[in-house]
């Protein structure tokens, strides 16, 4: 476990995820442990708390001390206040929040950099989330494919007309189009940026060209090697990163219950 100044982190796997020990979100942050805080962030690229007994008005506060905050296109939300994501999947759902490895809305012009999910209710088995680094995604790729694909951008699209039942969308379903890799605006590492969620092709190259590479890319992505994996109780809370992550939510749990709130911070144009 690595000390620093204002908490402890507990490194899940090598390359990515870690558990935050001693600090509690319901509470203000001040500056340094904040800067201390992002900078865990930046090196593990999703970050764990546990027991976080926080309201939804400390979890906004929280969310807003990295940007502004991203309002989804369609999503339910909670309170009145369209920032909070309503996250459940219950024996009456038709379908699970995060199904497929993605990154959150990647096709929106300025996609979240930020996500943060605080988990309240849990099935009593099941129900994790499995995260992948896309830094190592990017780096384990040969030499000839890095140079095809920093050449290339990719469609995003969502299609959310009917998506979450009754519920009206806030604004239309989103369109963008962004480099197949992107670099981080932090770190200036490079990443892989499509996700199977919301890429829907390769600009420039011929429809079968560019299904054959994004299957290749889909597959690469589940490499294990990648990833990690989180076991949520009540009260727990991730930050991760979507600019170099993306993130599958494995609903096993049929019929009981997983349930939470989100909020996203913007994240600022891919380049």
């Amino acid at each position: 476990m690595a000390n620093y100044k204002y908490f402890d982190v507990e490194t899940v796997t090598p390359r990515i995820g870690a558990i935050i020990h001693g600090l509690n979100l319901n509470e203000e942050i001040s500056t340094e442990a904040f800067d201390e805080l992002h900078e865990a962030w930046m090196q593990h690229l999703v970050l764990f708390f546990r027991d976080q007994q926080i309201t939804h008005t400390e979890l906004l506060r929280f969310g807003r001390r990295f940007g502004e905050l991203h309002i989804h296109p369609a999503a339910p939300y909670i309170d009145g206040n369209p920032a909070l994501m309503k996250i459940h999947t219950s024996k009456d759902s038709f379908r699970n929040n995060g199904e497929g490895w993605h990154s959150d809305v990647s096709a929106d012009e300025e996609p979240p950099g930020a996500t943060i999910l605080h988990i309240q209710q849990t099935p009593s088995q099941g129900g994790d989330t499995l995260w992948a680094n896309m830094y190592e995604a990017y780096d384990a790729l040969s030499e000839p494919i890095k140079h095809l694909l920093l050449e290339l951008t990719a469609i995003h699209a969502a299609n959310y007309t009917g998506f979450y039942g009754d519920h009206p969308p806030q604004r239309e379903s989103p369109r963008s189009e962004h480099p197949v890799i992107r670099t981080h605006p932090v770190t200036g590492r490079k990443a892989l940026f499509i996700n199977s969620g919301f890429t829907r092709q390769i600009k420039v190259l011929r429809r079968w060209e560019s299904d054959a590479l994004l299957d290749m890319l889909f597959e690469h992505i589940k490499n294990p090697n990648f990833h990690c994996r989180f076991q949520w109780q009540p009260d727990s809370i991730a930050l991760w990163d979507n600019r170099c992550t993306q993130h599958l939510a494995v609903w096993d749990y049929f019929p009981e219950t997983r349930s939470g709130v989100r909020v996203t911070v913007k994240g600022g144009r891919p380049y």
